[in-house]
């Protein structure tokens, strides 16, 4: 028996907030060389403010790969193209319901907690899934391309809306 495995990488698109945040911190930073004008015993400052730039901008560049391997889906989250982090894993038993965003199905599942591992950009297919796991209802926001789509449709057919 052959396994049925598919992976996809998506960027996601920086969004209002991370536009404010890139925008204060370089404020800040310039701000600080010219605080140094005037008190140069905060030297150190910029160097510090420029070391939490380029730490903060590489974590504000995100990826999100999903990874579809018999039934399980694993979705990490790639910071700055270096470090890898496992945001969310199910399994197919565990869905009750996948079907694209605004889909009148999705209307009998409100409230419960709401992850979102799109990349926010417009004109995009976005999907959501419906899980029930430990008796809490969750929401995944995601952008799977046809063949994640059909590896859970076989699976759980009557689950899937496409």
């Amino acid at each position: 028996m052959s396994d049925y495995y598919t992976e996809q990488l998506v960027k996601k698109k920086a969004d209002g907030k991370d536009i404010v945040i890139k925008i204060l911190l370089i404020f800040c930073t310039v701000f600080s060389f010219f605080l140094v004008l005037l008190m140069p015993f905060l030297m150190i400052l910029p160097v510090l403010l420029i070391v939490l730039d380029v730490f903060l901008f590489r974590r504000l560049d995100l990826e999100y790969e999903y990874l579809y391997v018999n039934g399980d889906l694993d979705i990490d989250k790639i910071m700055g193209k270096q470090k890898r982090k496992r945001v969310f894993s199910m399994n197919v038993n565990d869905m009750e319901l996948l079907a694209p965003r605004g889909a009148g199905e999705l209307n009998h599942y409100q409230g419960g907690k709401v992850l979102d591992y799109s990349s926010h950009m417009p004109n995009t297919r976005c999907y959501v899934m419906v899980i029930s796991k430990n008796g809490q209802q969750i929401k995944v926001i995601f952008e799977p391309e046809q063949v994640i789509l059909d590896g859970i449709r076989m699976l759980a057919p009557r689950k899937v809306i496409l």
